[in-house]
């Protein structure tokens, strides 16, 4: 194979109480082809200009990571980058990139991985499998480490008709600067309130009684945290609410905040818009779907 196309979808992660366990994919795609030849990488669209433009980029960590897993070494390739997933916003932006590179390189060369094989991969670069199970399996997924070097992912039935309904902040987040702020100890309280969310939350999705996602999407593990860098969060969430969400949180370390709908998208997007200008945070409303498929070759020569 000469040349490949592949495509990853965004992500969402947590979704309240699922810390580092719990994902979802949505409807927006990043786009890599890679090329035989001369190695050279280049990036349009979002994060084109703060994305490093060499072995860093971990399009290429992803792909390299195949080569390494079948003792091969990495030929000489051309990369180009189509971002449409916002970069740094919790929105799995360098999820898709791992996993891009993971299927581009399963494809190149030869060695045809499965999801099982691609998830153990990108899991143990991302140091979690929140964000590349869904990018790699669609849908919802939950990800637990099964011993040292195993993970154990399942899909979460999703209702056809649900929506995300996202506000974007401009600025930027490190999600290893979000981590910092979390604490290494939590109380057995905190520990069962979201225990109990994460399961009902599973549960809603899966039976489609959405009315409980009010309740299920709650968090005290991380979010709280979180708050005390983003003031608005806790807003933002009560602002989608009365706009007809079934629930919502904080997505991925943030600073993006997402609301789960079967209807009234415009007004949540609308009451999400009018509380962050309130609260003085620019960005922008976005209404996608939840994609039940996972990341796929597009096209190969």
């Amino acid at each position: 194979m000469n040349s490949v196309t592949v495509r990853a979808p965004a992500t969402t992660a947590n979704l309240g109480p699922g810390f580092d366990s719990i994902g979802m994919a949505l409807d927006m795609w990043n786009d890599l082809t890679v090329t035989r030849g001369k190695f050279s990488v280049s990036t349009v669209g979002e994060g084109a200009d703060l994305l490093p433009q060499d072995t860093r980029n971990l399009v290429i960590t992803g792909l390299e990571a195949v080569f390494n897993h079948i003792g091969e070494p990495v030929p000489g390739l051309q990369y180009e980058c189509t971002n449409r997933i916002p970069y740094a916003r919790g929105l799995g932006s360098s999820s898709a990139a791992i996993v891009s590179g993971l299927v581009a390189g399963s494809a190149i060369s030869g060695a045809d991985l499965t999801k099982e094989e691609l998830t153990i991969l990108a899991a143990d670069i991302e140091g979690h499998p929140d964000n590349v199970a869904p990018a790699i399996y669609g849908g919802c997924t939950v990800g637990v480490r099964n011993g040292t070097d195993k993970w154990i992912v399942d899909q979460v039935k999703v209702p056809d008709e649900l929506y995300a309904v996202l506000f974007v902040p401009e600025m930027l987040t490190n999600t290893h600067e979000s981590r910092a702020v979390l604490p290494d100890q939590i109380s057995r309280t905190d520990a069962v309130f979201n225990i109990g969310r994460a399961a009902l939350l599973v549960n809603a999705l899966s039976s489609g009684r959405l009315e409980l996602l009010k309740y299920a999407t709650d968090d005290r593990l991380h979010q709280p945290h979180r708050t005390q860098a983003f003031k608005a969060l806790p807003h933002l969430i009560k602002s989608a609410l009365k706009g007809g969400a079934h629930g919502a949180f904080l997505s991925g370390a943030g600073p993006s905040v997402l609301a789960l709908a079967t209807g009234r998208e415009v007004t949540i997007s609308y009451e999400m818009s009018e509380t962050a200008r309130t609260f003085g945070v620019d960005g922008k409303p976005m209404i996608m779907a939840v994609t039940h498929e996972g990341a796929s070759v597009v096209s190969n020569s």
